[in-house]
């Protein structure tokens, strides 16, 4: 959010959609509270949204940016678990899980994609 806010006069955006799964609504206003006074503090007159809806929150974009973790932070988990008890080393994007993390991601994003169309 903190490069959005910098690059403002480049992109200068009205609005932001925060999109969460079901399983993160308990946390989601929390965190979209966050951005909105990074916003604020700005001097920009930027909107925060969160919604639980794809199509709300796709509606009208003029571009999508995402960070996500499918099966979020217990696939995490288990994919530094299950190397470790291996022997082997590694790290969140060096580890032989995050070949796992890809085959759970790349049909996600290409739905998102999809709806983007």
């Amino acid at each position: 959010m903190e490069g959005f806010t910098k690059r403002y006069t480049d992109l200068p955006i009205k609005e932001i959609w925060l999109l969460d799964v079901p399983a993160g609504k308990e946390k989601q206003n929390i965190i979209a509270a966050m951005p909105q006074k990074m916003w604020n503090a700005s001097g920009h007159n930027v909107k925060i949204h969160s919604t639980l809806d794809w199509t709300e929150a796709l509606k009208n974009a003029d571009f999508v940016t995402t960070q996500f973790r499918v099966e979020q932070l217990s696939a995490r988990i288990l994919a530094q678990v299950v190397h470790r008890k291996q022997g082997l080393l590694g790290q969140e994007t060096k580890e032989p899980g995050e070949i796992f993390k890809a085959l759970r991601t790349i049909p996600v994003i290409l739905a998102i994609v999809e709806d983007m169309k």
